[in-house]
């Protein structure tokens, strides 16, 4: 199997991919909110530091642990150690329970680029969002499909499984190619759009002002790694699977570096675009800039539609381009959280790449349907929430603390990315991942754990939380250990080099 793993075409081909999977929905709708609610411009400096501490490290340490290891998840688990073995598994249920409810939402932006064309969305584009579109009924009712979700979901699968079969060179790298490229130039025409808008400086203004107050607030600094962490892809096996595929002389570090910086520039021109934009309509409404900023999916199909809606000229056009950047981003992000899954089923059960594909991705495309219903909204809310805190968040400190702490494995870590890398690795690299990261990890579960058991998630009744929240959350843990027991390696794959 080892002789036959699929490799990168070309060093740009793997950052590209790297790139295109840190690079999702977030980068879009999350950053410039909490950046903007954390002290604006001040933000940066917790920001960077974040990025040098936990970003870069972790980062490295899932390129080299990928690179050395040549396997999925799973398989470099075992091969580090056999106890391991769950965490990587616990880490694919992890990957696949966001592609069932992810591929939903690249769906909606699938739908809201043709909405954009004839402004379909009218002058209230929330209601339209969760009353027409949506068909939102209450937490924990299914209330039957909404049909204007189904047939742009059917397309995202087609167009994504279409990309996994055809495999890691041909399929993903090709597409990444292509659609990495092209969110940036799209995206770029829409921030130099928003940016000329009257309004924009207000809205730039209220973005970049910082506020040094908050710098010793340490719920900034939490969320400041928290961007970082959630943005990086780092956490849940899509940075290990996809480094196993580099090929023996890889400069690691180097690629850790640029894909991190690639990612936090993107973060930045989202920012750049989201707040002139916010910064016109603000100065449309005659009100202040805070009473517009909002996060997620409400800024992303009511805000942004509103925004559209009151563009001087060609609003449609500029809205077809907002929307497509958001499927492009979306489908670069989702590739990749299916490929985990993809390469850890076909390894372990020692299967072609054609059955893994249509097994794993046929499986999440059937259970994405619970959230294309009109319940879908809750499920999804509840499940993302939870599988982030206490899924990726968790996963990501049991990593560090096994490989720093239990299995003491930085320092052959750090001489394999050495060997390969341009950038040799300091004591920073080691200090970083078995003292701060793990800390501050540590704080964002505690603070999560916290605030979960004062007051239920999002308002929702108690049983809905618990149902489709913490047990989402528990289950995938436990699928870790089933998968782990279910049957030993196949074939050449005995969890060994």
């Amino acid at each position: 199997m080892e002789q036959n793993r699929p490799q990168w075409g070309s060093r740009a081909g793997f950052i590209m991919a790297a790139v295109g999977s840190a690079v999702g929905l977030g980068n879009i709708w999350r950053f410039p909110a909490v950046a903007y609610e954390n002290g604006g411009g001040a933000f940066f400096l917790p920001y960077l530091f974040a990025l040098l501490t936990a970003g870069i490290p972790l980062l490295i340490m899932e390129f080299t642990l990928g690179h050395k290891y040549r396997g999925s998840a799973p398989l470099t688990m075992t091969r580090l150690n056999k106890k391991a073995e769950w965490l990587g598994w616990w880490q694919l249920a992890i990957a696949f329970v966001i592609a069932t409810y992810y591929s939903v939402i690249v769906a909606w932006a699938t739908s809201y680029s043709f909405f954009s064309f004839k402004l379909t969305w009218g002058d209230t584009p929330q209601d339209f969002l969760l009353g027409d579109y949506l068909q939102v009924v209450e937490a924990g009712q299914f209330g039957g499909f909404a049909n204007g979700v189904l047939l742009p979901l059917l397309i995202v699968w087609i167009v994504t499984l279409g990309i996994m079969f055809s495999g890691v060179k041909k399929g993903i790298e090709a597409a990444n190619k292509v659609m990495l490229p092209l969110l940036v130039i799209l995206f770029f025409i829409v921030v130099v759009r928003a940016v000329t808008l009257p309004g924009a400086l207000e809205g730039l203004d209220a973005f970049f002002q910082p506020d040094w107050s908050k710098i010793t607030d340490g719920k900034v600094w939490i969320a400041a790694y928290g961007q970082i962490f959630f943005s990086l892809s780092v956490g849940f096996a899509i940075m290990v699977t996809y480094s196993s595929y580099l090929p023996k002389k890889a400069d690691i570090t180097n690629n850790a570096f640029i894909t991190a910086f690639s990612n936090s520039s993107f973060e930045l021109l989202a920012g750049f675009g989201v707040f002139a934009a916010l910064g016109f309509m603000a100065m449309q409404q005659g009100v202040p800039v805070n009473e517009v900023v909002s996060s997620g999916v409400i800024l992303a199909f009511a805000v942004f539609p509103q925004i559209i809606n009151e563009f001087p000229v060609a609003n449609g056009f500029f809205g077809f381009l907002f929307f497509i950047s958001l499927t492009l981003a979306g489908l670069t992000s989702l590739i990749s959280i299916i490929e985990t899954f993809v390469a850890g089923i076909q390894e372990k059960f020692n299967i072609s790449r054609t059955k893994s594909v249509a097994f794993g991705g046929g499986l999440a495309a059937i259970i994405s349907l619970v959230f294309a219903t009109k319940g879908g909204l809750n499920f999804l809310d509840v499940a993302d929430n939870f599988i982030n805190q206490f899924g990726i968040v968790f996963a990501g400190l049991v990593e560090v603390i096994l490989v720093a702490w239990v299995f003491k494995e930085l320092d052959s870590l750090k001489q394999h990315a050495d060997s390969v890398s341009d950038i040799q690795l300091g004591a920073w690299w080691k200090i970083c991942l078995s003292i701060v990261t793990p800390i501050v990890l540590f704080f964002m579960m505690f603070d999560n754990i916290r605030q979960n058991i004062s007051a239920p998630y999002g308002g929702y009744p108690v049983s809905f939380v618990l149902t489709y929240g913490w047990l989402v959350a528990a289950a995938a843990l436990i699928a870790g250990f089933v998968f782990m027991y279910a049957k030993p390696w196949s074939g050449s794959n005995k969890g060994e080099l």
